[in-house]
Formats: C-alpha cells, sequence, structure tokens
C-alpha cells in the first residue's frame, strides 16, 4: 500500500506550517543536536521565505525553507519518514524555480553533509565561529545554470 504524502506551498508572509516546522525542527535538534535556531529568527525566516512542504494527514513530515534567491535556509525531513526521497524531492523543487542552490550546513552534521554531496553540492568554503553557538559551518552550492533540474531529476529516478 503507498502512503500519499500532499505536497503544498507557503507563500512568503504566510504562517501556514510556522508551529509543526517548528516543533520537527525541535524535534530533530533534540535528537541530533543540529538546526539549533532561536525562535524568533526561525519563524522570521520563515515568514520571509517560501516554504516547500510535505503533508501526511495534515501532519507536516518534511519542509525547505527557501529564499528568494535559491538559498535553503532550513530543510528537515521528519526522521521517520527518512529513506523515503522527501528530501531529495524539497531540493528538487528548490530546483525547479532556481539556476543555483545555495546552504550552509553545520561542519559536524554528517547526516546532512552526506546528504548534500550525493545531490551534487560542493562545499565552496569553510566559516568558522558561523552559528551564534560558536558552531562551524561549510557553504554548499550546486549548479550555476549546469541543469541541476535534471541532475536533481536524474538522482530522483533512481
Amino acid at each position: 500500500m503507498s502512503v500519499n504524502i500532499d505536497r503544498r506551498v507557503v507563500t512568503p508572509g504566510n504562517d501556514e506550517f510556522v508551529e509543526q516546522a517548528w516543533q520537527l525542527k525541535e524535534q530533530i535538534n533534540q535528537q541530533e543536536d543540529v538546526l539549533k535556531q532561536r525562535r524568533d529568527f526561525f519563524t522570521d525566516a520563515y515568514r520571509r521565505s517560501t516554504v516547500h512542504c510535505y503533508v501526511l494527514d495534515n501532519e507536516l513530515v518534511g519542509f525547505a525553507a527557501v529564499r528568494r534567491d535559491g538559498y535553503i535556509l532550513f530543510l528537515a525531513v521528519s526522521p521517520a519518514r527518512r529513506g523515503e526521497g522527501l528530501g531529495k524531492r524539497l531540493v528538487a523543487r528548490v530546483a525547479d524555480d532556481h539556476e543555483t542552490i545555495t546552504c550552509h550546513a553545520r561542519t559536524s552534521n554528517e547526516n546532512a553533509l552526506q546528504f548534500y554531496e550525493h545531490l551534487g553540492f560542493e562545499i565552496k568554503r569553510r566559516i568558522d565561529n558561523y552559528y551564534e553557538d560558536s558552531g562551524d559551518a561549510y557553504y554548499l552550492k550546486l549548479g550555476s545554470g549546469d541543469g541541476i533540474a535534471d541532475r536533481i531529476s536524474d538522482l530522483m529516478r533512481r
């Protein structure tokens, strides 16, 4: 039996799913010690972004909050739904709208780094003390007009 997960887009200025997104981010933070943003920073950034969401039975199971320039502010998938391709699909949705996708990831977040590397992101630079808690980050980039949507589509078929 296949599970039908709805895809939704929350436009800038809209609060739909912001509370569920916060709760999902906090669940991941507690389990993995990543996604450590303060609530006011998170909600402000969420409201200013286009947010691609995956929803199952009115419960948010994954989301990507993206700025107009293709920078992914937040990407999160429920631990219970990982391995189903939701993260890839979220990045593919971003690739549909942007020629270049960028983001930051903690240098200690091995899961995120492996995920982004698998999709073809390249580490462009390391930034020491990037996060409020003095954590270091990598600045990652995918594409620059060189067919990132096609590359993501190829990954989706695997």
